[in-house]
């Protein structure tokens, strides 16, 4: 069976191309052609390094336990959170039907279904999937808003709780249908539209949470950008007493245009689960190819390593690394996002800082790759004194948002360690 989607771009949608996706039985591929108006305007772009501009389907073929579609098309795929709904909103609605007395469809949601099932209103970045009859997948129903205010927190902290503890009701999915499926790992979360009228991502305290998880992530954030690093704007929001983080959605401008982004693993043409180890100095020979000011990124990446490794953020995989489209195919490294201190995991990074230094999050290790990122010695010492100085306030900036002693003593191991200076 084939499926065709017309692809678009951006808030006043440009035709970009087809999407066509083809099963036979269990198996699945998916193409991609650009169209030929796209390859005829003069501020075209490929939206990946795997998609260059060229005639005709471009085909990708599924890789370990990676997207059958290609990168920046499954940059924009519900996140494993974002699955979880899904499958439970489609066996209630299976259910339904059974006692309804009606027969039920026994096929089983494929790589297309999931990838539709995320709201357009809210898909990351700004590609968009049309079907046949012009409609927009899956575009808002009439009367019905798909990003909640922040008043509703209770309500959207409500459900996701429910999900979490297997009692949700075919409502409680039905409200998080679309709303609860962006992008950002297995954690409760649900897109919402923050005081200002901005897209913004609300993360839950999960049931299992030993500690104060969202504070955590909070902390991090304003502590990052106390440490001069371009970062998502973050808060705390306190609902039915408990601590939500609304995190600043950074691929919509402030009028709410749609700003194409990409995951550092698409950047470099790496597929979810490949075996394969990659680096920190990978990412920055992509930046020196496709970097829009690539200098400036690369080191303000280095000195997002230097703090990842002061705070124990060692969940730095490259989906948790973007980029923003500024023209022509060339990119910008985007504001800092899911910074999270682990003080209980080993001070190992998921990616690696260089082939010769390894995994270990170590501030020599940060320091020996400073050539290669063309920092100078002197100028590498200044950055880490910054980071050190902003990280060194930890406690006190806990308090000014609300963490308690004992809150801020669960973090301490992720702080307080011998790689701080």
């Amino acid at each position: 069976m084939r499926r065709t989607l017309r692809v678009y771009l951006g808030e006043q949608p440009r035709q970009l191309g087809t999407l066509r996706y083809d099963t036979d039985g269990a198996r699945e591929s998916a193409s991609f052609d650009y169209d030929p108006t796209w390859l005829a305007t003069k501020d075209r772009f490929a939206i990946e390094p795997g998609l260059p501009l060229v005639v005709g389907a471009q085909f990708h073929r599924k890789a370990h336990d990676g997207s059958v579609f290609h990168a920046a098309i499954a940059d924009s795929e519900p996140d494993g959170w974002g699955r979880r709904v899904i499958l439970r909103d489609h066996a209630k609605r299976r259910a339904r039907v059974r006692r309804a007395g009606r027969q039920v469809d026994s096929k089983p949601l494929d790589a297309l279904d999931f990838l539709l099932a995320v709201d357009d209103f809210s898909r990351v970045g700004a590609l968009r999937f049309q079907d046949a009859d012009g409609v927009f997948q899956r575009a808002s129903e009439p009367g019905r808003r798909t990003a909640p205010l922040l008043v509703e927190l209770e309500h959207l902290l409500a459900a996701t709780r429910a999900v979490e503890t297997h009692t949700e009701s075919a409502a409680d999915l039905e409200y998080l249908r679309g709303r609860g499926t962006s992008l950002g790992g297995m954690r409760p979360k649900c897109t919402v539209v923050d005081d200002a009228g901005r897209l913004s991502i609300g993360k839950f305290p999960s049931v299992t949470d030993e500690r104060p998880v969202t504070k955590g992530e909070v902390l991090a954030m304003k502590l990052a950008a106390a440490a001069g690093i371009r970062v998502a704007e973050a808060k705390l929001v306190v609902s039915d007493r408990t601590p939500v983080a609304v995190i600043r959605r950074f691929d919509r401008s402030p009028k709410g245009e749609r700003l194409p982004f990409i995951s550092a693993a698409t950047l470099l043409g790496v597929e979810h689960g490949d075996p394969d180890q990659h680096t920190y100095t990978e990412i920055v020979d992509a930046l020196r190819v496709h970097g829009a000011a690539a200098q400036t990124d690369i080191e303000e990446l280095w000195r997002r390593v230097a703090f990842s490794v002061l705070i124990t953020n060692v969940d730095d995989h490259l989906r948790n690394h973007g980029f923003l489209h500024v023209e022509r195919g060339k990119w910008r490294l985007s504001p800092a996002f899911d910074l999270n201190p682990f003080p209980d995991r080993a001070r190992e990074l998921k990616t690696w800082i260089s082939e010769e230094a390894g995994p270990e999050a170590t501030v020599d290790s940060v320091l020996s790759v400073a050539p290669y990122f063309r920092i100078a010695y002197r100028r590498a010492k200044e950055v880490l004194a910054d980071v050190e100085t902003a990280v060194k306030g930890w406690r006190r900036l806990g308090r000014t948002i609300g963490m308690t002693s004992a809150e801020l003593d669960q973090f301490a191991d992720a702080f307080e360690h011998s790689e701080r200076l």
